[in-house]
C-alpha cells in the first residue's frame, strides 16, 4: 500500500521510511516560521520557564507582515519587542517590516520553501506552501514548545483527493475556482466530504495552474479547517524552484496506490466568475447574482492573491482607466520583490495613474483591519482571504471576496462587475 504526499513528507521529517494517517509523530521541520503578532506571547512563555534560547536560531524565521506600518502604539511596541527578541535569540532570518513581505508568499519566491519542504508555522494560511509542493502545519499556541524543542506531537493527517476536470474559460480565474471549492467543502457541502484536519490534494487537469494560481487555490481550504493543501509539482514549478532554492530539495508525489479518506471530482469547464458573499469564502455565488452592487472600498493583495501574476492581471484592466468617484482602491503586494518588479515593469505607474493607494508588502487590509478600514454601511470587494463581519473595521459593512480581475473591474465601474466586460483598454493613438 502506497503513501500520500503528506504521509511521505511527514515520514521523511520524522526519520521513518513510511508512516500512515492517524499515526502520532514528532517531525523535525526544515525550519519554523513565527509571524510578528505572536512573538511576544511565545517569548514571554519561554521566559517564564527560564528558557532563553530557541532550538536552532538558524532554523527559525521571524516575519513582520501583519503590522507593517505601525499604526498605533501597540504595534510600535510590538515591533520593538520583536527586534529585541530576534537579537536575544540570535535569529538571523528576521524579515522585519519592509524586508520580505508576506510570510506565506516571499519564502517561495526566495527559495526558502521548495518542493518537499516541511515546516511549522503559527498561522493557518501556511497552507499556501502546498502551491509549490511543500507541506506546512499550523501549530498555533504550541509555537513556544516548538521554538524550545524544535518539534511537537503531530497526528499524520488523512488526505482528500480532488481531481480537476477541464480548463477554466477566459475571464475565469483560480480564485473563482477556490470559492467554488470552498462552497463544496463547507458551504452547501456538495462534495459530501469532511475536510477537518485533512490535506486537500489536487490532481487531474492542474497543469493549467502556474504557481500564483496554485497558491490562490491553497488559501481558501484552510478557512474550511483543512490542515494542509498540496499540489504535485509540475515541470514548470520544479524549474521555478530550482532557479531559487537555497538548498537541495526532493519533490514528493503520492503513490499511485495511496489511500485517501475520500476522492472527489470537479468539472471546471463551465465555471462562471464567482464572488464570496459576506460571511465567509464558502458563501460562493455566481458574480451575476450580485452584479451592479455599488462598492466603496476595494483591495488587491493578501496571501490569497498577492503574487506577481495576480497584480499583473488586475493591471491589465486598470491600464488606461481610473477608479470610479467615491471608490477607494488599496493595493498591497505580497513581497518586496514584487513591489520592485512593479516599479521596473511599469505596474506601479498603472496603479497610481488609476488612482490606487499602495501599501508596503505584507497582509495589507486583510490583517484584521490594521490599514484601509471600512466605515459603517460601506461595501467592500477584495481579494482578502476572509470576510467575516468586522474584519475590515465596521461590523455592519458588507465584505465581498473576488478575483483580482473582478476587484479591478469593480473599482473602475464603482459596482460589482464581471471582468469579462472590461477588456484591456485600447492604447491611445500616437
Amino acid at each position: 500500500m502506497g503513501m500520500t504526499a503528506a504521509e511521505k513528507i511527514l515520514a521523511r521529517a520524522s526519520g521513518f521510511k513510511e508512516t500512515r494517517a492517524g499515526a502520532i509523530v514528532y517531525p523535525t521541520p526544515d525550519f519554523v516560521t513565527i509571524h510578528d503578532g505572536v512573538v511576544m506571547g511565545a517569548k514571554q512563555e519561554l521566559d517564564a520557564l527560564g528558557i532563553d534560547r530557541v532550538f536552532d536560531p538558524a532554523r527559525v524565521m521571524m516575519v513582520t507582515d501583519h503590522d507593517v506600518l505601525y499604526l498605533n502604539e501597540r504595534a510600535v511596541a510590538r515591533g520593538a519587542f520583536n527586534r529585541t527578541a530576534a537579537r536575544a535569540w540570535g535569529i538571523t532570518n528576521f524579515y522585519d517590516a519592509g524586508q520580505g513581505g508576506h510570510g506565506h508568499i516571499f519564502p517561495m519566491e526566495q527559495g526558502i520553501v521548495s518542493p518537499g519542504t516541511f515546516y511549522f508555522d503559527n498561522d493557518r494560511h501556511c497552507t499556501n506552501a502546498g502551491g509549490i509542493g511543500a507541506l506546512a502545519i499550523r501549530v498555533g499556541t504550541d509555537m513556544s514548545r516548538v521554538l524550545a524543542t524544535g518539534t511537537t506531537w503531530t497526528v499524520v493527517p488523512e488526505s482528500v483527493k480532488l481531481t480537476i476536470k477541464g480548463r477554466l474559460r477566459p475571464g475565469v480565474y483560480a480564485r473563482d475556482l477556490g470559492f467554488r471549492i470552498a462552497r463544496g467543502l463547507a458551504g452547501d457541502g456538495f462534495f459530501g466530504v469532511n475536510i477537518d484536519y485533512r490535506v486537500l490534494e489536487f490532481a487531474g487537469d492542474i497543469e493549467q495552474f502556474a504557481l500564483a494560481a496554485r497558491v490562490s487555490l491553497c488559501s481558501s481550504p484552510t478557512e474550511m479547517r483543512a490542515i494542509g493543501v498540496f499540489f504535485p509539482p509540475s515541470a514548470e514549478i520544479l524549474e521555478y524552484a530550482g532557479a531559487r532554492a537555497r538548498r537541495p530539495f526532493a519533490p514528493v508525489y503520492s503513490d499511485s496506490d495511496a489511500v485517501y479518506d475520500a476522492e472527489i471530482e470537479l468539472d471546471v469547464s463551465s465555471l462562471e466568475p464567482q464572488v464570496a458573499l459576506p460571511g465567509g469564502p464558502h458563501r460562493a455565488a455566481d458574480l451575476s447574482t450580485v452584479a451592479g452592487t455599488p462598492v466603496n472600498h476595494t483591495f488587491i493583495g493578501s496571501c490569497g492573491s498577492g503574487m506577481w501574476d495576480d497584480l499583473a492581471e488586475a493591471a491589465k484592466i486598470l491600464e488606461g482607466r481610473h477608479i470610479a468617484p467615491g471608490v477607494r482602491l488599496i493595493v498591497a503586494p505580497g513581497s518586496e520583490a514584487s513591489t520592485h518588479r512593479m516599479r521596473r515593469e511599469g505596474l506601479l505607474e498603472i496603479y497610481q495613474e488609476a488612482g490606487a493607494m499602495m501599501l508596503p508588502a505584507g497582509c495589507g487590509v486583510c490583517a484584521s483591519g490594521r490599514a484601509g478600514l471600512v466605515h459603517s454601511g460601506e461595501v467592500s470587494i477584495s481579494t482578502a482571504v476572509a470576510n467575516g463581519a468586522g474584519r475590515f473595521g465596521a461590523k455592519d459593512a458588507q465584505l465581498f471576496l473576488a478575483s483580482p480581475a473582478t476587484v479591478a473591474a469593480s473599482a473602475v465601474a464603482g459596482r460589482i462587475t464581471d471582468p469579462r466586460e472590461m477588456q484591456p483598454a485600447a492604447a491611445p493613438p500616437p
